[in-house]
């Protein structure tokens, strides 16, 4: 993402449903497995600190902390939340081993071409029994201007996400894709209309967002049951970091 993405961004993400939804899959992933707010959490290619900002409300105890590559995301995300945030790559984190007791990373690993190397270091991070909670975009088929905007490299399925998740040494609690319901919409846009000049993060009209928000929040109503979706933009996935004997730890 250049400096303009990350402007927008910020611009709308309290805002926009799809983050809304998406930071709250964050809050009820930390929930599932237990992470109860107390200890030190880092979110992963923060950008510019929206889920810092919410997850720094639902958890007040938490010791809050972010990460980026981008400078100008760093110097956004530090102003927004009052946090410290570092500046450095995800392939290198500058982090002890088994520094924090849960990493967030949201759509991030997507920009990498070994996505493996880069679940292991965030692994590598995590204490034994610490939580990993990932989002990645969903479906090579989706692939569009969207994607080049935003320096995405690749999409995946939720059994590629397990399956990566877990040769990192985390084993997967609950996955789940979603965005089912708008996902026709979603692809007629991105296959058939004209590309803008931008990502599709960008402020929308009430005739489209409203009706967007109605979806997701039949989403959220299907996937608190403990349901999920075999399909959608999104693949959304929680899980603990194993002992090295090959167990998590409860």
């Amino acid at each position: 993402m250049n400096n303009a993405d990350h402007a927008r961004l910020a611009q709308v993400e309290d805002s926009l449903w799809h983050f809304v939804t998406l930071h709250g899959h964050v809050r009820r992933g930390l929930l599932r497995v237990g992470w109860n707010g107390s200890g030190r959490l880092l979110d992963a290619g923060c950008g510019t600190g929206g889920l810092l900002r919410r997850l720094g409300e639902w958890f007040p105890s938490a010791e809050l902390e972010g990460i980026d590559f981008s400078p100008f995301a760093v110097e956004l995300a530090a102003r927004r939340t009052g946090r410290p945030i570092h500046q450095g790559s995800l392939m290198a984190l500058p982090f002890a081993d088994a520094t924090f007791d849960a990493i967030t990373c949201i759509d991030v690993v997507t920009q990498f071409d070994d996505p493996l190397a880069a679940y292991r270091e965030l692994a590598r991070c995590l204490r034994s029994g610490g939580v990993l909670v990932i989002n990645e975009p969903a479906h090579r088929w989706l692939w569009s201007y969207h994607d080049q905007q935003l320096g995405a490299k690749q999409r995946f399925v939720r059994a590629d996400i397990v399956r990566l998740v877990r040769e990192a040494g985390v084993q997967p609690k609950w996955s789940t894709h979603w965005n089912c319901l708008a996902l026709p919409l979603v692809w007629l846009r991105r296959r058939f209309f004209p590309a803008p000049e931008t990502s599709d993060v960008r402020p929308y009209p009430v005739w489209i967002s409203g009706p967007m928000r109605v979806l997701h929040g039949l989403e959220r109503l299907w996937l608190s049951t403990g349901a999920g979706f075999p399909c959608g933009t999104s693949v959304f996935a929680v899980g603990v970091k194993m002992e090295p004997g090959g167990g998590a730890k409860s």
